[in-house]
C-alpha cells in the first residue's frame, strides 16, 4: 500500500467536479502540499495507509472557500461608519481614516485578524485589493494561508504608500518580483475603479498584468453614482469603457458588476471576465442586487466576495452564499435562481478559475493542491439532513468548520488556530481601535 501523510474520512464528499455528485462514505488522501486521491474511504483502504487519519464522523468535507473580492487590512476599520452611502461613507470616514493610520505595520497586523477570521470560516484563499501587499503576502506565508494580493493603483498620490503614481506601479512591479512562482501568493494588479483611475492608468496596469502573467482585478459598475459618471466622462457605461479601452479579458475579475445592461452581461460572458459577486456589501450600502442569474446564464463565471469588513461587516462566504441564495430568488420570483449546487460552485470552483488558479485549488481531484475543509455535521442547527448541498448553503455557519488544510497543512484544528495566537490577534486588534477611536 501507499503511504500518503493524511487520509481524511467523511460521511459526505463533495469533490465539486463533474456532476457535482455526493460522494457517501468519502475519504481524501493527500501527500506534502497535493491531492493523492478522492473517492469512497471503502475504495482507498486498500490502496493508501496513514499516520495521520482524521475520522470525520458525522462530517463533511468540500474545497476551501474562496472569497474573490475583499479589502483585508480593513477588517480594523469593521463598524467604524455604519449606515450611509458609499460616498459619503468613503469620503468622510474611510480614507479620512487610511490617511491617517494606513502603515505596513496597521497592515501587517490586522492582515493577522482578517485571516484568522477567514481561515475559522473555511476559506482557504482570498483576493486582496490594497496597499503594502509585500507585508501581507509575508504574514499570510507565515500562516499558511492562499492569497491573489492586488497591489492598489490610483489616479493620486497617498500619503505613505506612492509619493506619485508611478510609485503605484513600482510597488506592483517589486510585488510580482517578490512572489514570482511561489506555491501559496498570486501578485495582482488592483486598479481602483473608474471614478479614481483614469483610462491611462487602466491601460498601463493592464500592460503590466499581460507581460508578467499576473491577474488584474478591480471594482465595476458598483452604484449608479458609478455608472452616471463613467457616462459623463467617457459617454460609455462602464463595461463598454473598459471594452473601448481593451480592459475585458479572461485575466480580469471584477468586484460587484451590480449596474449592468443586458449588453455588458453580453460584453463580460464573451471576454471570459470573471464577476465577484459581493451581495451583503452591496446590500448594506444600498449600492443594488447584481443580475447573477443573468449572469450565470449569460455564461459568466460568477464567485462570491466578502468586499472588506469596513462595509459587510464579516468575512464569511457562507454568510454570502446564503444570503445571495435567498435573496436571487426573492428578486427573480424564481425560487430555483441561483440553487445550493450553484452557490457552493460559486464558493468554490468558479472563484478560483476566475482568479486563474484553477489548475491548482477549488476542487477536490489528485494533482491539486490540498486546500481543505472538513465541517462538523453533529449541530442542532443542521438536523435532520437531507440535502447535504442545502445544508450547506442555507444552515451552515463559520462555528460549524472543524478542521481547515491549506497547501496540505492544517491551519485549523478543531476550531483552533494551528499558526496563530488567537488571543494575542484579538488584543492587537482591540489596542488599535482604541488608537483609531481615541484619534
Amino acid at each position: 500500500m501507499q503511504k500518503v501523510d493524511y487520509i481524511i474520512k467523511a460521511d459526505y464528499l463533495l469533490t465539486m467536479e463533474g456532476d457535482l455528485s455526493v460522494i457517501r462514505d468519502g475519504a481524501v488522501a493527500v501527500t506534502g502540499s497535493t491531492i493523492t486521491d478522492a473517492g469512497t474511504f471503502p475504495d482507498m483502504s486498500g490502496k493508501y495507509t496513514s499516520d495521520n487519519v482524521i475520522d470525520g464522523k458525522n462530517s463533511v468535507v468540500f474545497p476551501g472557500l474562496i472569497n474573490t473580492h475583499t479589502h483585508a487590512a480593513m477588517v480594523y476599520y469593521r463598524g467604524l461608519a455604519d449606515d450611509m452611502p458609499l460616498q459619503e461613507w468613503l469620503e468622510k470616514h474611510i480614507w479620512p481614516n487610511e490617511m491617517k493610520w494606513l502603515t505596513a505595520e496597521f497592515v501587517d497586523d490586522a492582515v493577522e485578524l482578517a485571516s484568522l477570521e477567514m481561515l475559522k470560516a473555511g476559506i482557504t484563499t482570498y483576493t486582496d485589493m490594497y496597499f503594502f501587499e509585500d507585508v501581507a503576502g509575508k504574514k499570510l506565508e507565515k500562516i499558511g494561508m492562499r492569497g491573489v494580493l492586488g497591489a492598489g493603483i490610483l489616479d493620486f498620490p497617498w500619503k505613505g504608500v506612492a509619493e506619485c503614481v508611478d510609485d503605484y506601479f513600482r510597488n506592483a512591479e517589486a510585488l510580482i518580483a517578490l512572489w514570482k512562482d511561489n506555491d501559496l501568493i498570486t501578485a495582482c494588479l488592483a486598479p481602483h475603479a473608474t471614478y479614481t483611475c483614469g483610462p491611462d492608468n487602466y491601460k498601463r496596469a493592464n500592460a503590466l498584468a499581460e507581460k508578467h502573467n499576473v491577474p488584474i482585478h478591480t471594482h465595476l459598475a458598483e452604484t449608479r453614482h458609478e455608472v452616471a459618471e463613467c457616462l459623463k466622462r467617457f459617454g460609455k457605461t462602464p463595461v463598454e469603457y473598459f471594452e473601448s479601452i481593451g480592459m475585458l479579458s479572461g485575466r480580469l475579475s471584477a468586484a460587484h458588476c451590480v449596474w449592468l445592461t443586458d449588453n455588458e452581461i453580453e460584453l463580460l460572458a464573451e471576454r471570459n471576465v470573471g464577476v465577484s459577486h459581493c451581495i451583503e456589501s452591496n446590500l448594506k450600502l444600498a449600492s443594488g442586487i447584481a443580475p447573477v442569474p443573468k449572469l450565470l446564464k449569460a455564461g459568466v463565471k460568477v464567485a462570491f466576495g466578502t468586499d472588506g469588513a469596513a462595509s459587510n461587516n464579516d468575512l464569511s462566504i457562507l454568510g454570502e452564499m446564503s444570503t445571495a441564495a435567498k435573496v436571487h430568488k426573492a428578486v427573480s420570483l424564481d425560487p430555483t435562481a441561483v440553487d445550493s449546487k450553484t452557490a457552493l460552485l460559486m464558493a468554490t470552483k468558479n472563484g478560483a478559475d476566475i482568479l486563474g488558479l484553477g489548475d491548482k485549488t477549488g476542487s477536490i481531484r489528485p494533482g491539486k493542491k490540498a486546500d481543505l475543509v472538513i465541517a462538523s455535521l453533529d449541530k442542532p442547527h443542521l438536523t435532520p439532513l437531507y440535502d447535504i448541498y442545502s445544508h450547506i448553503t442555507y444552515c451552515m455557519r463559520p462555528g460549524d468548520i472543524e478542521t481547515v488544510m491549506v497547501n496540505g497543512k492544517i491551519v485549523i484544528d478543531k476550531g483552533k488556530p494551528t499558526t496563530l495566537d488567537e488571543t494575542e490577534v484579538i488584543a492587537r486588534a482591540t489596542a488599535w481601535r482604541d488608537k483609531i477611536q481615541g484619534s
